[in-house]
């Protein structure tokens, strides 16, 4: 493999001693790590075409990576495999003011793409809190929101068009730059495959104005609970925030001694709410929330003042990983999603498996479209924590599954999820993603062994989670 990817590759352009593998071994989720065989480090998409075309021939495994922020696993190398780094990908190939598009190269970081459109006025709205390293390759691949993914979208809202190649090395192009694709409209397939249909290497996304005006009000609440009902009570008043977030009060605790945000130590759960617009319009919305949070028990309210006390209430949030990071040796950062009116419900349900398994959490969520980011801290080199860790994150899936919910958002399946997709889909909801692989990807060669369980794994997920008592709910022991 390697002699016949020296014929296609410069020099430099590939590694394949264990020294230079090992800093790809994982992404995000750390828990969990494997050496490629090779890894290929193209400069151009001939060269991305002739790795694919090499290892096809070859029947080796691929795996695209970006900047490995993911945290799913779903970078993780095959160990017979080749992962394919779009790092050398990062140019912006243009930005049109005039038609709200930039064209931009694969690993391009998201938060770039809003400084090169600053100029104009424009932004790119998708903000994930990793936003300053993560890759809108790899944004495509998991279909990642962030803050203000509740008024603006996620990515699959703010993609056009995406031109890649097939497993096989051939040319593909996914949506198109007019308002509809002819054919079939399998861009919305695409993003969040998680890397199993193409090798993504050019994005067209669209671009927004920046908005005149933008102010963050920060609500305090007595009890987690009633936060997560002031969340379903503020959409059902018929106001969509620019972003919505909740955070509990360990959370609050960690985040606050890590970037000084000004968030209230006291309460015990807080929500983040930004409306943005034109002055009127924002100082309408603001007082309408605030009667509504009011009326749901918030016993405090606080507006940014100016631009750097909104961008500080939203530094705190975008830092809830790290901030977990220095209380804890490890955490595992689960990413489901419920309906937003089962919040109360599950945090309540997280507070009990806290007790159950002996081990903290801290709550962050993207409460406005109901996606959750519980944090579990534990210790890796603590096996028995390693695995109360895993069968506490599995029980929040099952549990969110339950409550009407998927068992992700926006991090992706990965190799971290995949016996919680037992849980959800049947055997026969599987083999048609199955077959949806193959017919783009016959051999199955590109980032096997991902997203799609097989039915040994789930029929063996099945007996554990019974013999050790994870299923409280009658509906879920079909599977």
């Amino acid at each position: 493999m390697v002699t016949a990817l020296r014929a296609v590759l410069p020099v430099h352009a590939l590694l394949w001693h264990d020294a230079d593998t090992t800093p790809y071994e994982c992404d995000g989720l750390t828990a969990y790590r494997q050496r490629p065989l090779a890894v290929a480090l193209p400069d151009t998409e001939a060269q991305v075409a002739a790795v694919l075309r090499t290892c096809h021939a070859l029947g080796v495994p691929v795996v695209a990576r970006g900047a490995g922020t993911g945290l799913s696993g779903g970078a993780m190398p095959h160990a017979l495999g080749v992962t394919l780094s779009l790092a050398r990908f990062n140019r912006i190939l243009g930005v049109d003011p005039l038609a709200c598009t930039a064209v931009v190269q694969a690993g391009v970081r998201n938060l770039a793409i809003s400084e090169e459109a600053a100029p104009f006025g424009l932004y790119y709205a998708p903000d994930p809190s990793s936003q300053i390293a993560c890759t809108i390759g790899g944004n495509i691949a998991e279909n990642s929101g962030g803050v203000h993914c509740l008024k603006y979208g996620l990515t699959l809202h703010n993609v056009l068009q995406v031109r890649g190649f097939t497993a096989a090395g051939e040319p593909i192009t996914f949506g198109s730059l007019a308002l509809d694709a002819p054919g079939l409209d399998v861009l919305p397939l695409v993003i969040g495959s998680e890397g199993m249909l193409a090798v993504i290497t050019e994005v067209t996304v669209k671009l927004v104005p920046k908005p005149r005006l933008a102010r963050c009000l920060m609500a305090s609440f007595p009890t987690v609970e009633a936060a997560g009902e002031a969340v379903a009570a503020v959409i059902a008043a018929g106001i969509i925030p620019a972003g919505l977030e909740l955070m509990d009060k360990p959370m609050t605790a960690a985040v606050e001694d890590f970037v000084h945000a000004g968030y209230d130590l006291d309460a015990a759960a807080i929500l983040l709410c930004e409306s943005d617009g034109t002055p009127d319009e924002v100082a309408e919305e603001i007082e309408r929330m605030s009667a509504v949070l009011r009326a749901a028990g918030a016993n405090r309210l606080e507006v940014s003042q100016d631009e750097a006390q909104r961008l500080r209430f939203w530094s705190g949030r975008k830092n809830a990983f790290p901030a977990s990071g220095r209380i804890s040796p490890d955490y595992m950062c689960m990413d489901s999603t419920i309906p937003r009116k089962r919040l109360a419900d599950i945090l309540r349900a997280i507070a009990e498996m806290e007790q159950k398994y002996g081990l903290r959490c801290c709550n962050v969520f993207h409460a406005g479209d109901g996606n959750l980011h519980p944090l579990i801290l534990f210790d890796a080199n603590d096996p028995d924590q390693l695995h109360r860790c895993e069968q506490f994150g599995a029980e929040i899936l099952e549990t969110s599954v339950a409550l009407g919910g998927t068992v992700t958002g926006e991090h992706g399946v990965g190799v971290e999820k995949l016996n919680s997709m037992c849980v959800q889909f049947s055997a026969e909801e599987r083999e048609q993603m199955f077959a949806i692989k193959r017919a783009f990807d016959e051999r199955e060669l590109l980032n096997p062994g991902k997203v799609i369980p097989t039915l040994h794994r789930c029929a063996e997920y099945g007996r554990l989670t019974v013999r050790r008592g994870l299923l409280p709910f009658p509906e879920l022991e079909r599977f």
